[in-house]
This record gives structure tokens, C-alpha cells and sequence, in this order.
């Protein structure tokens, strides 16, 4: 029983860890999104030039350098470049302030925040396993990038709103995923060290679930400009 109650707490604790480097990655893009768009100068340095391919594609090599790279990182390292990542993710979503109101992007942002919290606890919660969502949802998030793509050329409003309908879709339910397996991942022998490159590897996944949840609720019920 006692050792039982041990591991409750331990998870507890180590999920707590995951949810506040997410929450924080969130509010610093969140900070230097808004202070790039609130800055004319900013925004003509960045989307103004060729500079914007590089804010646009620079949160990429974060993610991968993250991900496969996370065993051999020192924690301090590890630590900086998920910071760096999340105000890099700043640079390129201050373009949203440009496109669409202040007061129905912060309406969305409330609406994704309730959605992603009440998926994220039934992930946690849940008995049933979802892994068998993986497959699926990994091939739903293939398609949506190969359709995004297209769609950059084609530049249809029919299709625009079919891949922002299934993006909520998918990434909904990888917010579910994700908090399952990001629990399931946790070992009561994981300390120091390794517990925390853990939460900041749970944290980054969940990140992206939230940050893709939200720009595609956004283009479903976000005001334009």
C-alpha cells in the first residue's frame, strides 16, 4: 500500500513538472508573440525579408534537435533550447495578431485552453488504453501536412476548412495520447537528471499539441482583420 501511495505521489509530482515547463513554454511564446506584433519594426524585420523563412523554419530544427538529440544534451542544454524553442514559436505565431482580432484570438485561446485541459485529464485519467490511437492519428497527422502543403499552391477555402476541421480533430485526440503515454512513460527509478529531461520531452509533445490545437480552432472561428 505504502509503496503504491509512493508512486502516486512520485507521478503526481513528475506530471506537475511536464504541465508547468508547457505552461510556461505557452506564456513565453504567448509574451514574445505579442511583443513582435506590437512592435511595426519587428514585424517588418521578420515577414518583411527573407528573415521570416528562417523564424518559420527554425522551430523545426528545435523540435528535431529536441527529440533526437535529448539523451545526449546536458539538462542545462536541454533546458535552454526548449526556452529558445518556445520564443522562437513567438516569433512565428506573431503573424496571428496581424491576421485576426486581439479579442477573438484570446476567445479561441480560453476555448482551446478548457478543451486541451478537459482532454489532457482524461488522458491521465482513463483506463482505456489509447494506444491503438497512435497509428491512426500519427497517419491523420501525416495527411494534414501533405494537404497543408498542397493547399499552399491550390489556395482553396474548401480545403483550408476541411484540414482545420480534421487538425482539431487530431490533435485533440493526441492530447489524449500524448498525457497517456507521457504517464505511462514515468518510472518510479527515474531521478534528477533523467526524470527531468523526461518532463521536458513530455512537455514539448504536449506543447505542440496545444499550440496546433489552437491555430487550427483559430482558423475555424478566429476574426479576420
Amino acid at each position: 500500500m505504502d509503496s503504491r501511495a509512493g508512486i502516486d505521489e512520485g507521478l503526481r509530482r513528475y506530471m506537475l513538472r511536464v504541465y508547468n515547463y508547457m505552461t510556461l513554454g505557452i506564456a513565453l511564446t504567448g509574451v514574445v508573440a505579442f511583443a513582435v506584433a506590437s512592435s511595426p519594426t519587428a514585424l517588418q524585420l521578420i515577414f518583411g525579408t527573407p528573415l521570416k523563412w528562417v523564424v518559420m523554419l527554425a522551430p523545426l530544427a528545435f523540435i528535431m534537435v529536441l527529440s533526437f538529440g535529448l539523451h545526449r544534451l546536458s539538462m542545462p542544454m536541454t533546458q535552454l533550447l526548449f526556452w529558445v524553442f518556445a520564443g522562437a514559436m513567438g516569433l512565428s505565431l506573431s503573424s496571428i495578431f496581424i491576421a485576426y482580432t486581439g479579442t477573438s484570438i484570446a476567445r479561441v485561446f480560453f476555448i482551446t485552453a478548457s478543451a486541451f485541459a478537459a482532454l489532457s485529464i482524461y488522458g491521465y485519467t482513463t483506463k482505456k488504453d489509447l494506444s491503438g490511437w497512435g497509428t491512426f492519428l500519427f497517419m491523420g497527422l501525416i495527411g494534414i501536412i501533405i494537404a497543408s502543403i498542397v493547399n499552399i499552391f491550390v489556395a482553396s477555402s474548401m480545403m483550408h476548412f476541411i484540414i482545420a476541421v480534421a487538425g482539431v480533430l487530431v490533435f485533440a485526440g493526441l492530447t489524449a495520447y500524448d498525457t497517456q503515454n507521457i504517464k505511462s512513460e514515468y518510472m518510479v527509478s527515474d531521478s534528477g537528471e533523467v526524470a527531468e529531461k523526461k518532463a521536458i520531452s513530455g512537455a514539448l509533445r504536449l506543447y505542440l499539441d496545444f499550440i496546433n490545437l489552437f491555430i487550427m480552432m483559430l482558423s475555424l472561428f478566429g476574426n479576420r482583420e
